[in-house]
């Protein structure tokens, strides 16, 4: 059997002014990164803006688990069975992290013959875009030592120092640091830390931004600290706005690749779901909703995560209004909510699946609380049987979803066009009524606890001191208002990564809390989530090599 990294690069790509020219974009409106890779330019937004919008489709998962969801082999595979069946579609998806690629995780261009290609390109650099972010990120903070170093004009409280310094690796060694050792001339000697680039705010604010005006005014609300009268310091307040603005300049841009099919991508942005918003850039959705009839998008993690922040922080502050959503399960996933260890699943064992099956049913529940039309789809393993398929389909329609099997890994969009027919059957037939679960005037722990019982079914919400503290002086400074940007384990609808299926009678532990006034959203912490992720026993970088040749294996 083929490796992803051996069909990708087996592929035969467009060159990637072929594949725009199929959307109405001429070569003048590209920014081309070598053949097969290329930015859309500022003018191309002008031209288009005031067009029609396309549908939206969101793809998302049930909670992830070691035996694979495949989400963006979904999203993917469903673009180009969509195109197969006549639809003009575009896929829009975040770009990769290097620290899960090296990690655990490994590359995110989907799998099998539903990828997005040049696929080594995407998982490695790419365009540019993350180390932009970083500098950019790590110039602030550059500029804050600076200015404490050279006489703390702003009265710049170091014991209340917010901004973070960041690096997109896995690195824990790096979470907490001590920086200004040695003489007087080399900084305040102080307490920092990292997070990775996808969950720094400068992320959130390039996803989120619509243009450079906007760009440049968020980041000028960013608060690196307090001073020593309690006062927010910001980046504007640093004069830092300009120079990091330049660093954006190109990264603002959305990418535009291809599927194995030729399908358009725009890939763009990439913030973790888990600790950030989870969602690609707002400009490369805005983007893709002008050019085509169709746009599937996907936000990270399960449905409690990615899902509920698209719904509630995207699509509120974009102005987005989704048609559909598809909800991606496996039988394998679904068995080990239901406690088969990983090395059974290739098993059929209906009386595990009824069992795990509840995880499912629980993130359908969720979905249809923001009033959006379901689809769930199995993405199917060979192991599977005819009776798990019969139990899943049935279970599903008898909650008001649409059902479909998907083969995409294995026949690419052939494989994925019972799912994009139920898709169109479900836009033509269901009316979105799509609406956000809470409103802005909300206290932001009603936000919390709205969001702890309604979506992750906790019986409520305790704050550590601190974060009760920090809460209560983020909404005396005006920021009541946001939407909350919950950081919670991936792997389970509640704070306790080992709490499988769907757990009762728990509750989120809240332990610290911040604004991110640039993005526009309150972060609130649970349980043990890291904002600098650490790399594995084995990691994923232990595989990864590259021949005399220049060809890269072990890139999944």
């Amino acid at each position: 059997m083929k490796t992803d990294i051996q069909i990708a690069q087996e592929a035969a790509m467009l060159p990637i002014k072929e594949v725009a020219a199929s959307y109405g974009i001429v070569e003048d409106d590209l920014e081309l990164y070598g053949k097969y890779k290329a930015k859309l330019t500022d003018e191309l937004w002008s031209q288009v803006k005031d067009r029609p919008d396309g549908k939206l489709i969101l793809v998302t998962a049930i909670n992830p688990t070691p035996a694979g969801e495949g989400k963006t082999t979904t999203s993917v595979g469903l673009g180009d069975a969509l195109t197969r069946l006549g639809k003009k579609t575009l896929i829009a998806l975040r770009e990769p992290s290097l620290g899960p690629c090296f990690g655990i995780k490994g590359g995110a261009a989907g799998g099998g013959y539903a990828q997005v290609v040049p696929m080594e390109d995407l998982n490695l650099h790419f365009t540019g875009d993350f180390h932009a972010i970083t500098s950019a990120n790590n110039l602030l903070a550059a500029l804050m030592d600076n200015h404490i170093q050279q006489g703390n004009a702003l009265g710049i409280d170091t014991r209340q120092i917010l901004w973070k310094r960041c690096l997109d690796m896995n690195d824990r060694v790096l979470r907490n640091i001590v920086v200004g050792l040695g003489s007087k001339m080399d900084g305040v000697v102080r307490e920092d830390h990292f997070v990775i680039t996808v969950a720094s705010e400068i992320m959130a604010i390039l996803c989120l931004a619509n243009d450079m005006k906007d760009l440049k005014e968020r980041l000028g609300r960013i608060i690196v600290a307090y001073n020593y009268a309690g006062e927010p310091v910001t980046a504007k307040d640093l004069n830092a706005v300009g120079a990091m603005a330049a660093l954006l300049k190109d990264a603002i841009k959305p990418n535009m690749i291809q599927t194995l099919e030729h399908t358009g991508a725009l890939v763009h942005g990439g913030p973790f779901a888990n600790i950030a918003h989870g969602c690609n850039s707002v400009r490369a959705t805005k983007t893709a909703l002008k050019l085509a009839d169709i746009v599937v998008t996907e936000a990270g993690f399960g449905a409690d995560l990615g899902a509920e922040k698209f719904m509630d922080i995207k699509c509120r502050k974009a102005d987005l209004h989704p048609d559909a959503v598809v909800l991606v399960a496996t039988v394998r996933a679904l068995k080990y909510n239901g406690g088969v260890p990983k090395a059974e699943l290739g098993t059929e064992n209906l009386e595990a699946l009824k069992k795990g099956i509840v995880n499912l049913e629980k993130h359908i529940e969720n979905l249809q609380k923001f009033g959006v039309p379901v689809v769930v789809t199995l993405n199917s393993f060979v192991t599977d049987t005819p009776a798990e398929y019969a139990f899943i389909k049935e279970f599903c329609e008898n909650r008001g979803c649409e059902f479909a099997l998907s083969e995409v890994w294995a026949k690419g969009g052939e494989g994925g066009e019972a799912l994009a027919k139920k898709v169109l059957e479900t836009l033509e037939k269901k009316e979105s009524h799509y609406h956000t679960l809470y409103p802005d005037e909300m206290s932001l722990k009603d936000k919390i606890s709205v969001i702890a019982k309604e979506i992750y079914g906790a019986d409520g919400v305790t704050y550590a001191p601190a974060a009760a503290k920090a809460l209560a002086r983020i909404e005396e400074m005006g920021f009541g208002n946001l939407p909350v940007c919950m950081a919670k384990t991936q792997y389970s609808l509640s704070d306790d990564q080992t709490k499988l299926g769907r757990p009762t009678g728990f509750t989120i532990n809240v332990r610290d809390t911040y604004v991110s006034a640039g993005a526009g959203f309150v972060v609130v912490l649970t349980g043990a989530i890291m904002t600098m992720p650490g790399l594995p026993k084995k990691p994923a970088a232990d595989n990864i090599d590259v021949d005399e040749n220049g060809v890269i294996t072990g890139l999944f």
